[in-house]
């Protein structure tokens, strides 16, 4: 009797983070949705997973693979000149941006072409080496685009599946790219491509058409004699995690604690993200400001609260994008606040996932404003601590999830009289409109978990 096909998972980083030096020195898993998924499937498959260790190693230090509570660990060393030309440059200063809508005009520089290719070609080489016959290879992000293809190269006799975590550009964008046909023809070396929405989805089968040579319906291209799936996969949060932690009691008191310190009585809205330019902060801010400046809300009756974690801080761009933002924390605090009302409460830093529940529980709306965005799974978290059904979500029209939450307040975050508008409409709906809402985005969130879209997309696979 054949044996089942195992999992392997091929990411950007491994599942579990070195903590402590010397003999002390241990192995512990990561957080976040993908490795909440995906680390009990690949451990009851006796699978593996294939992925850099985010430390840049020294020639002949590199770690050697081993096995970590039942799944095959495989770490893909990178130089300190690998981190910088394959992660800080070619992902982070070309495919970021350009992704998401060129928002900032991309860095097209052929210097960073060749680490990013030999990164790629090394993650590929590690799958090909630990896959068996008939395994499921699933390739995870816009790091490891090429990776699909090369596999086939190396082992054409397993499953490959790609999963986008970012949007995919309409074609007439995606053309700018230097590289193109080389990406694409990566891509294509997949037997399934999933995309958060059915808009990127179409985006990629139009640019695999004009630049690749592929043929084909939307959702079954035919690309160098062999079917390529492609479909929408929208990725999900581990609903009954967030559930339980909020029901926590230690939850509870330091959500009331947090009600307590901003003025039991004022509203809050909650607003969390990367300190990143695809974000939206500055406009929010702004949108916040004129909420203010109407006059029907003060700072006696509403705060707002961003939390922005700190990213890619020695870049240039993204230094001046923290000054700008704080500046405008600056200008509404000193004209809107009032003694022991601040306006805007503003912390630079990043959140353990239990503090940030307490956050969601202690929050009246959150603001989740994104000028492009391929999820945005804060949305999906805030709606899954709402144990009693009361909040109200306001989601920006450009975030993937606004495709499944279609009962929040939905915005174009450019729009900053109209982000403004739906702030007032927040503070002011009635408890009842609120509670429906959000009823039937809960209904969504906890129906579509992160485990029923990691076992859609392997399910599309195994056919």
């Amino acid at each position: 009797m054949p044996k089942p096909p195992r999992l392997i998972v091929v990411a950007n980083r491994l599942p579990i983070n070195r903590v402590g030096s010397g003999p002390s020195a241990r192995w512990v898993e990561s957080g976040g949705g993908l490795v909440t998924a995906l680390v009990p499937m690949c451990r009851a498959q006796r699978g593996a997973w294939v992925g850099w260790t985010g430390a840049a190693t020294s020639r002949g230090a590199a770690v050697r693979p081993f096995t970590h509570e039942g799944i095959g660990i495989r770490p893909v060393t990178l130089s300190e000149a690998e981190v910088d030309g394959f992660y800080h440059q070619m992902s982070n200063r070309t495919f970021w941006p350009l992704y998401h809508d060129a928002i900032r005009t991309p860095d097209f520089d052929h210097r960073w072409w060749r680490p990013y290719f030999e990164v790629n070609r090394r993650y590929a080489r590690a799958a090909a080496s630990v896959a068996g016959k008939g395994d499921l290879v699933w390739v995870h992000d816009y790091h490891l685009q090429l990776v699909p293809g090369m596999i086939r190269e190396l082992r054409p006799d397993v499953k490959i599946g790609f999963f986008l975590h970012i949007p995919f550009p309409p074609e007439e964008l995606f053309a700018w790219l230097p590289w193109r046909e080389k990406i694409l023809r990566g891509l294509l070396g997949a037997d399934v491509v999933g995309f958060q929405t059915h808009a990127s989805a179409l985006n990629f089968v139009r640019a695999a058409r004009q630049f690749a040579g592929a043929e084909g319906p939307e959702e079954q291209l035919e690309f160098e004699g062999r079917a390529v799936h492609v479909g929408s996969y929208p990725i999900s949060i581990d609903t009954p995690w967030f559930e339980a932690q909020a029901a926590e009691a230690e939850t509870v008191r330091e959500a009331a604690t947090i009600r307590r310190r901003i003025g039991g009585n004022r509203k809050l809205i909650l607003c969390v993200d990367r300190l990143d330019y695809t974000k939206g902060i500055d406009t929010r801010l702004r949108a916040f400001e004129l909420l203010l400046e109407r006059g029907r809300f003060t700072a006696r009756d509403c705060v707002l609260m961003q939390v922005a974690v700190p990213s890619r801080e020695p870049v240039f761009e993204y230094a001046e994008m923290r000054t700008r933002i704080e500046q405008i924390v600056g200008r509404i605090n000193g004209e809107y606040s009032e003694p022991g009302r601040v306006a805007v409460h503003y912390f630079r830093r990043s959140l353990a996932r239990k503090e940030l529940v307490a956050y969601y529980r202690a929050a009246d709306i959150m603001v989740v404003t994104p000028l492009r965005d391929g999820m945005n799974l804060v949305a999906k978290e805030f709606v899954a601590t709402r144990l009693d059904g009361s909040g109200v979500l306001v989601l920006s029209e450009f975030a993937g999830a606004a495709r499944e939450l279609r009962r929040a307040l939905l915005v174009n975050p450019r729009d900053i009289e109209g982000v403004a508008s739906a702030m007032e409409q927040a503070l002011s709906m009635p408890r009842s409109d609120a509670r429906q809402r959000m009823s039937i985005l809960r209904m969504i969130v906890r129906r579509h978990d992160v485990a029923v879209w990691a076992e859609s997309f392997l399910e599309s696979l195994r056919r």
